[in-house]
């Protein structure tokens, strides 16, 4: 029983108590591909009932980790995957932090969407907020709790993912030329202008997705769907055989 509440474990050759990040990464993806998969039912198919089984899931989970993510489903479920991959180690206090402000972020949407089903942009920006912090520690190794931890605590964290704790020189593989810079920057403006043009373009059915459109078109761009919808229901009802 004592030994349950030891948070990580101990490993020779590190001076904290450590846990594996292959398994926390791959338990981040996990919960990210069906966070995602809640999100979008509840935001573009007006479906809460998966939505509200993530967000329980995800209350527990995260409040198990806070205690001792051993025995965490979402880690349980990461390990089993990871089992034949070399531990990766990082310090456990940090992960810890990490972990609490993501119980934190948890705590407000299972009373408003699963005690009280009230959803709205709000919540599902919380929502969003998750599943970024899921991806970036799942697909880039990047925790931001974990840097958090390091601006607001006096002890600064050990044993980072990537060693990215310890200050060191990068090698020439990690940099960019500036060919790879002019790609690198046009592919982000066209994944930007893409989205855009998707919100402009298609018609959306859902409350979240119309303030989405919303925000992102310019007076005249609203004018002008304006004018093309009046125009069009005035069409419909001069070629109506009824009248």
């Amino acid at each position: 029983m004592i030994d349950f509440f030891k948070y990580g474990e101990e490993v020779p050759g590190y001076s904290v108590r450590v846990i594996n990040e292959r398994e926390a990464r791959a338990a981040a993806g996990i919960l990210f591909a069906f966070g995602l998969l809640s999100l979008t039912n509840a935001v573009m198919l007006g479906n809460g009932i998966v939505t509200r089984y993530f967000i329980s899931f995800f209350t527990l989970d995260f409040l198990i980790r806070v205690i001792n993510p051993s025995y965490s489903p979402s880690m349980m479920l990461g390990r089993f995957f990871v089992q034949n991959q070399t531990p990766e180690y990082v310090g456990a206090t940090q992960k810890r932090f990490a972990w609490f402000i993501g119980f934190l972020l948890a705590i407000p949407m299972f009373y408003l969407l699963v005690i009280h089903w009230q959803p709205n942009p709000l919540k599902v920006v919380i929502c969003i907020i998750c599943l970024f912090l899921l991806i970036m520690e799942s697909a880039f190794s990047i925790c931001l709790g974990c840097k958090i931890y390091n601006l607001v605590m006096p002890n600064k964290a050990s044993y980072c993912p990537g060693e990215v704790c310890e200050i060191k020189r990068k090698e020439k593989i990690q940099t960019f030329n500036p060919i790879q810079k002019f790609i690198l920057v046009t592919t982000t403006l066209l994944i930007l202008f893409g989205t855009y043009h998707y919100f402009y373009n298609v018609e959306t059915k859902t409350y979240f997705g119309k303030a989405v459109a919303h925000a992102m078109l310019t007076k005249a761009q609203l004018q002008a769907k304006e004018d093309a919808a009046y125009a069009k229901e005035a069409a419909e009802f001069d070629n109506d055989d009824d009248f």
